[in-house]
């Protein structure tokens, strides 16, 4: 098979295609990036390692181009953000060169939309893709959905995501912080949608290894798309913290200070400087919680599922692994259409496979009891 990874040459994008060019049937890689210098880097670098890795120069805001640019591939994977921006663009031109596609796309509205607006087309045109292909949204919606088919009932899902600060991921990652803090956001209570504040109700959450830390209501789009797919559950939630420093964003958040694009891409500036003077140090751990609850023979019960890894490795294979899985048609669904992970991925295959390639999930904050 072939496959097209448009932001490749990123940080998330790059991990993707270091595991497509090694995995079983793959002929082909094609990273298609703006920075032609980093993609030529990354395919000599993996060059007689598997399958043949080359570089495709692309311009995100060229709808054409992105057509042609997927046109006859496989399978087209993304990791192409800010995703308010492009994703609705990456589906249509999915849709329109007869590629399906699988993003990282981790916005509550992005996403939304491009459901909303493409999934029609999508299965007129018999093309499958899949959305918030990520670790959050993405690993978390198959954990949730993992519970949910071991449940009579689902009633209600939290995600809780600790990112430090230092994750790695570059301007992009920052960006997409701003984003998620600022403005309204999208939560499921009561069976019903509500859009909130950013940062305007915040929790003390107990996560693997990193113990108790606090984390605020934000913009990714679990609630979004978990209701849809995952009828009758009654609330889904999504909250994230930063760790030491969150208070140098959070506190303006909830002032309303990052309303504007550019005061954001002033500070986006700012903090990616500071990246870079500290460029030599290893990107940090994060961790990422989840807590389901239900009814199971009408007694309620609560599950959790929860790991400890980098930003770039559980991302990057959560893309990997789910375009795999898509290209092969190894799916829940043989329709085309737009779908978030839940809808259509198997819970049991996807979590199996990343374990495989050392991104772990388990069921208990002392991680010790791997989800099978």
């Amino acid at each position: 098979m072939e496959i097209i990874v448009l932001g490749g040459a990123g940080d998330m994008g790059s991990r993707a295609v270091e595991d497509l060019a090694v995995s079983e049937g793959v002929r082909r890689v094609t990273i298609a990036d703006r920075n032609v210098t980093a993609a030529r880097a990354i395919a000599a670098r993996l060059a007689g390692q598997g399958a043949e890795v080359d570089v495709r120069p692309i311009d995100a805001h060229n709808y054409q181009g992105l057509v042609e640019a997927m046109r006859g591939y496989d399978v087209a994977a993304s990791a192409l953000g800010p995703f308010h921006v492009f994703e609705a663009k990456l589906v249509r031109a999915a849709i329109e060169a007869g590629v399906p596609y699988a993003s990282i796309c981790d916005e509550w509205e992005a996403a939304g939309a491009a459901i909303d607006q493409f999934d029609a087309a999508a299965r007129e045109q018999g093309i499958t893709v899949i959305t918030s292909l990520g670790t959050s949204p993405g690993l978390s919606n198959v954990g949730i959905r993992y519970y949910a088919q071991q449940m009579d009932r689902v009633r209600r899902a939290d995600v809780y995501v600790y990112q430090p600060l230092n994750a790695g991921g570059g301007e992009a990652v920052v960006r997409h912080m701003l984003h998620i803090i600022s403005g309204q956001v999208v939560a499921w209570r009561g069976g019903k949608r509500v859009m909130l504040r950013a940062c305007s109700e915040e929790r003390l959450v107990k996560f693997p290894r990193f113990g108790q830390l606090k984390v605020w209501n934000m913009g990714h789009s679990e609630p979004e798309t978990v209701p849809r797919f995952i009828p009758g559950i009654e609330e889904v939630n999504f909250f994230m913290g930063f760790g030491r420093g969150s208070g140098l964003f959070i506190r303006p958040a909830r002032w309303g200070l990052l309303g504007s694009a550019r005061v954001r891409n002033g500070v986006a500036r700012a903090i990616r400087l500071a990246e870079r003077m500290s460029a030599a140090k290893e990107p940090g751990v994060g961790a990422v919680r989840i807590d389901v609850w239900g009814e199971v023979g009408g007694q309620e019960v609560q599950r959790i599922a929860c790991g400890v890894g980098q930003m770039r490795e559980a991302t990057g294979l959560s893309l990997s692994v789910g375009t795999l899985m898509l290209a092969r048609g190894e799916l829940l669904t043989g329709e085309g259409g737009v779908y978030a992970p839940e809808a259509c991925l198997d819970p049991g295959k996807f979590i199996a496979r990343l374990s495989a390639r050392g991104v772990k999930a388990y069921a208990d904050l002392g991680l010790t009891q791997a989800l099978a």
